[in-house]
């Protein structure tokens, strides 16, 4: 009976160490992982700034090229002075109402 019981947790040890072991291997990729997960979150955020500024940029070439005469880009050139005219109604209606 005391063999069985000497047995019994040796088994038990030799199982608590594996268990062990696991635990800090998958603590290792754990830390690892999350490393890399902070790493690619700052390379996502830089790469969205610049598709934002592409993407202002490409607007602005297409106002440009609108505002040069180019047929292709009439119809953006309208939209964008017709806003603007709106934002100018807006102020105006905005300085009225304050009693200016």
């Amino acid at each position: 009976m005391l063999k069985d019981l000497e047995n019994n947790f040796s088994i038990l040890e030799k199982k608590i160490l594996a268990v062990s072991k696991n635990y800090q291997s998958l603590n290792e990729t754990y830390l690892e992982l999350n490393q890399e997960h902070e790493e690619l979150k700052m390379k996502y955020e830089e790469e969205r700034k610049k598709n934002q500024v592409l993407a202002e940029e490409q607007k602005n070439i297409k106002l440009y090229s609108a505002i040069s005469g180019n047929p292709d880009h009439n119809r953006l050139m309208k939209n964008h002075i017709n806003r603007l005219i709106k934002e100018v109604d807006y102020c105006i209606a905005e300085l009225q109402n304050s009693g200016l």
